[in-house]
């Protein structure tokens, strides 16, 4: 892997100008040196933000993951062996490894419902491979904030592919019948927040938040997150746009 002061980054201070540190960014991409290109000059070219390293070698992404300071890592979606891709096994080393690090998955054309894959796999945000600039930046950000990013293409996919097929009356039937402030509860969870952030904002317990957030998931039948939030998106809970 290019080091701090090597190739893989800039050589540039870790200070932003108002005298805050920089964004730390690990690019894990393998075998798309045009891509690693194109990632590291939107980071670098951003006062807030520089390239810590890229892990070039797959075999040993969990060793180089755990040993460098990133505040966020992009790992990409390539074609493997079999059935689905490998990148989602990569998310999972990346998880494992360094466990507060945030995980930015790009989109790749190895397999249908990626995005379903990465999110359960542990990213915390999906860009597309056709991400303009200002998104790549606008992804950064907001997974520096805690937040979840997910390319607008790819909300727009969703309610395509899956929102609009969904039943509706039973599911419809249970959100008519949850409280108020289960109605919070799930709105937040579906933006991505965690339960300690949902319990900050509603002023409750972890613990109650849990409670809350396990009730809505048994009456509404999901098991994770991506159900819930393609309910929450056809059901009007939240909008596209502010993903």
């Amino acid at each position: 892997m290019s080091g701090p002061d090597g190739p893989g980054t800039s050589g540039v201070s870790d200070a932003t100008p108002g005298g805050g540190p920089r964004l730390g960014i690990l690019l894990a991409i393998f075998d798309f040196p045009a891509l690693v290109a194109g990632y590291r000059a939107v980071i670098e070219a951003q006062p807030d933000m520089r390239v810590v390293g890229v892990v070039d070698d797959r075999a040993s992404l969990r060793e180089q993951a755990a040993r460098t300071p990133a505040d966020i890592v992009i790992s990409e979606c390539v074609p493997g062996s079999g059935s689905g891709c490998a990148s989602f096994e990569a998310i999972e080393a990346i998880r494992a490894a360094a466990p507060g690090t945030r995980i930015l998955a790009v989109e790749c054309r190895c397999a249908s419902e990626q995005f379903s894959r990465a999110l359960r796999a542990g990213a915390d945000g999906y860009l597309t491979r056709e991400a303009a600039v200002g998104d790549v930046v606008e992804a950064i950000h907001r997974l520096a904030r805690g937040e979840t990013y997910v390319s607008p293409a790819i909300v727009t996919r969703m309610v395509d592919t899956y929102v609009r097929r969904t039943p509706e009356a039973t599911a419809d039937d249970v959100y008519d019948a949850l409280s108020e402030r289960s109605r919070e509860v799930l709105r937040l969870a579906a933006y991505g927040h965690t339960n300690r952030e949902i319990a900050l904002a509603l002023n409750l317990s972890e613990q109650t938040v849990h409670s809350h957030r396990a009730a809505i998931m048994a009456k509404l039948g999901f098991r994770d997150r991506v159900e819930l939030l393609r309910y929450a998106l056809r059901r009007g809970v939240i909008q596209a746009a502010e993903l």
